[in-house]
């Protein structure tokens, strides 16, 4: 096979049983065309080397990658939608492919997919992706990432020769199947499903397997140490997650507790929006009315998810008390998310951390800029990149801020990038913009020009040259 000597294959899911998916098969699409790969995150696990057709026969045939599954595994779960139980979920329209470990840092990895098809858990539904819907998520995460977000990546995308009808979208629309790159897709709605069926032997599995493949950190001596540690390690996670979120201006849209991975890794991306300026109430979905996953509530929704899990952990309690340390690490959410999200803001802002109460108080008084002034979003942590000031605010918004930056120090030079009249952003505007020439004359060089801006932006904000 033409895959990379380092391929590092593995099967671990399997490892669950058969309690926690089914096997399943994929759709046979009648047409394939590569729209998109990334090429940094293949040679990070080892497939940089297919050429585009073997590509096309992995992702998009689904044949086996050499010694990880050999049939697509669909996961079951459940979960709260819109704080509404759901008994009915599951992997409707994809399933977990393959798993590689990452040759870099060792991690399990999931290749996961989007539209690939039908499913027992498809609910009537045809188990299809949109193009549309594809083109919109390698732009979240191709951006998230570039904004320092721990992310899913956009791994490929492989239009299928189909048409769908979308009560959202103009139809006929065209289709696509995506695989996603992800640490994990075992999520908070996992246990809630094991806890729904009070099977504590496999929960007690699941978690085994956890602690073991994805946060050795949550292991301890005795089982209620290693719940609580592992309660605390995925709390913690899922706390800079969100702060991250914050940090770059974006709101997910649909945070239910199916949508929120054991290992806080932001992923499955549908409504989402970024900020055009600082907006509590911003939502990215049309349909939620009552802005529960407004950008301002994220913390707090987050929070209530975290709720849900370690209700679910109670099924093992057994004679040990895990209600007290569970309920002290759900009391620490609020102080460990202002901790993460000035650690977010100035990385954001390209200044070196002081002391953590100056960080919070740093970063407090550059959001209560952001909301005195209602300027652009990413434009003001462009301008102040690294301390500086350009010209522009000059009023009475920002000197809180200005007062606050007295004694910090810029965390590295200012790349280029920063030297420009604007960042890179990914407005709704800009995001319909670049699905026009696809829609109406197959022409994909906007997008692709966009993506080498965004990589431009990722490069910059992390110090890379390239």
């Amino acid at each position: 096979m033409p895959v990379s000597p380092p391929f590092s294959p593995s099967r671990a899911h399997l490892d669950l049983g058969e309690a926690l998916y089914d096997v399943v098969a994929p759709a046979e699409f009648p047409k394939l065309t590569l729209r998109h790969r990334d090429q940094r995150w293949a040679g990070r696990i080892g497939l940089d080397t297919l050429s585009d057709e073997e590509w096309v026969a992995h992702f998009g045939r689904f044949e086996p990658l050499p010694g990880s599954f050999e049939a697509p595994l669909a996961l079951r779960y459940h979960g709260h939608q819109f704080r509404h139980y759901n008994a009915d979920l599951g992997d409707g329209r994809g399933f977990l492919f393959a798993q590689m470990h990452d040759l870099q840092d060792g991690r399990l990895l999931d290749l996961g997919t989007k539209g690939s098809g039908r499913t027992p858990w498809s609910r009537g539904a045809d188990g299809r992706l949109t193009l549309k819907g594809g083109v919109r998520e390698i732009l979240a995460t191709s951006q998230l990432e570039a904004l320092g977000v721990e992310t899913s990546k956009s791994f490929s995308l492989i239009e299928t020769g189909e048409e769908l009808f979308r009560n959202d979208e103009p139809s006929p629309t065209r289709a696509a199947v995506l695989v996603r790159l992800s640490h994990s897709h075992l999520r908070i709605g996992t246990f809630q499903r094991l806890a729904f069926h009070q099977d504590a032997e496999t929960m007690r599995r699941l978690l085994s397997h956890i602690v073991l493949r994805y946060l050795p950190e949550a292991e301890a001596p005795t089982e209620a140490q290693r719940i609580a540690r592992f309660f605390t390690v995925t709390s913690r996670r899922v706390a800079r997650m969100g702060a991250q979120w914050m940090a770059a201006g974006f709101v997910h849209g649909v945070l239910n507790t199916d949508n929120i991975n054991v290992t806080g890794e932001s992923f499955d991306y549908g409504p989402w929006r970024f900020l055009p300026k600082y907006d509590p109430a911003f939502t990215a979905a049309y349909f939620d009315h009552g802005g529960l996953y407004a950008y301002g509530r994220q913390p707090e929704t987050l929070q209530w998810n975290l709720a849900r899990l370690g209700g679910s952990l109670l099924l093992l309690e057994g004679n040990a008390d895990l209600k007290t340390p569970l309920q002290e690490e759900l009391n620490a959410f609020g102080p460990i998310f202002q901790k993460e999200f000035a650690t977010a803001v100035l990385w954001r802002l390209g200044l070196a951390p002081r002391a953590p109460d100056r960080d919070a108080d740093l970063a407090a008084a550059f959001f209560g800029a952001l909301q005195a002034s209602e300027a652009p979003f990413d434009q003001c942590f462009f301008d102040w990149r690294g301390g500086r000031e350009r010209p522009g605010y000059e009023g009475a918004a920002f000197q809180p801020f200005r007062d606050a930056l007295a004694g910090y120090e810029p965390a590295g030079p200012l790349h280029p990038y920063f030297e420009g009249a604007a960042p890179c952003t990914l407005l709704i505007d800009e995001v319909e913009a670049l699905w026009a020439p696809i829609a109406e004359r197959d022409d994909w060089k906007p997008l692709t020009d966009k993506l080498a801006q965004i990589e431009t932006a990722r490069l910059a904000h992390a110090g890379l040259s390239g």
